[in-house]
């Protein structure tokens, strides 16, 4: 009887997500992956399975990943010291040298060797391949806390996208594999810029008109001040949120980036808990969700 159950079960699932498989055939997805899944070869796993799932039944998935903690134990090994202002890393030639080879590099070609163990066909590419991403330079300010004068503080090589040509990632959908980016864009002054993944992923959602962009973190989402989870916000919701308090800290730049995707594009975006197993599927092709989806008001 119990296997009886478990297969019923099985069965009620995929009945349950049949009418979105059918609503998002040919749409897109654009998936930010890192955070705990990177570190965790069975969350890895795991996470490969889900996106060549998508990929089967129809929808187009994009991954963009992050790196951020790889890099930093790579530059650690070859003894390259770095700097940081208000957080941010500053990086020297040298760091963006090593930050790319890291990111094109091991952890892009790891996560195609995932897809294809799960039984699909990835190709990794950065934002520099076919034109994909052009960067521009980012500036950021900080003020003096005795004299209250802002400066402006040159991080070096850290950008953000100013153009997304989608090309690149239409052709290699339309042959039937998965792009896989990461987050390295050149400039049109020639030079090679890291960006956020974040950032990226928003950017390339939006110029896609993406049927969502899912970014997995290592929370459950976005949590009121009692600790629960806020299932639904917009763009006015959220400026409350933060006035208030209530969200502060790395998940402010997560959720300025969903609101630029759905303001410039995208259907929907939702933060959610990359550590949770199949999270992405359960958000989105079951009733019951998880995480926070953010639409345009």
């Amino acid at each position: 009887m119990a296997d009886d159950r478990t297969i019923l079960a099985k069965a009620e699932t995929l009945i349950e997500a049949l009418p979105y498989f059918q609503r998002y055939k040919g749409r897109t997805f654009v998936v930010k992956y890192g955070g705990h899944a990177m570190g965790d070869p069975k969350a890895a796993r795991e996470f490969a399975e889900d996106v060549v799932l998508l990929k089967a039944v129809g929808i187009n998935p994009v991954v963009v990943h992050g790196g951020g903690p790889q890099i930093g134990a790579m530059l650690k090994r070859l003894g390259v010291e770095s700097s940081f202002v208000d957080g941010l890393r500053v990086t020297d030639k040298a760091t963006a040298d090593i930050a790319e080879m890291v990111l094109s590099g091991a952890i892009n070609k790891e996560l195609v060797g995932w897809i294809a163990a799960a039984g699909g066909k990835a190709i990794g590419i950065s934002g520099k391949d076919g034109g994909l991403v052009t960067a521009t330079k980012v500036e950021r300010t900080t003020k003096d806390p005795d004299s209250n004068i802002e400066r402006v503080v040159d991080l070096g090589f850290v950008g953000e996208p100013s153009e997304v040509d989608t090309t690149i990632l239409d052709t290699v959908s339309a042959a039937g594999m998965i792009p896989v980016v990461a987050p390295i864009g050149a400039g049109a002054d020639g030079h090679t810029y890291n960006i956020n993944a974040d950032t990226m992923a928003g950017a390339i959602a939006a110029a896609l008109g993406a049927a969502r962009l899912f970014l997995l973190t290592d929370v459950k989402g976005v949590l009121d001040k009692s600790g629960a989870l806020l299932t639904d916000l917009d763009p006015a919701a959220i400026k409350q949120l933060r006035d208030d308090g209530t969200i502060s800290g790395g998940m402010i730049p997560k959720l300025e980036t969903c609101i630029h995707a759905v303001e410039s594009g995208c259907d929907a975006a939702v933060v959610l808990d990359g550590r949770v197993p199949h999270a992405m599927l359960l958000e989105f092709f079951t009733s019951r969700g998880a995480g926070t989806l953010i639409r345009k008001a």
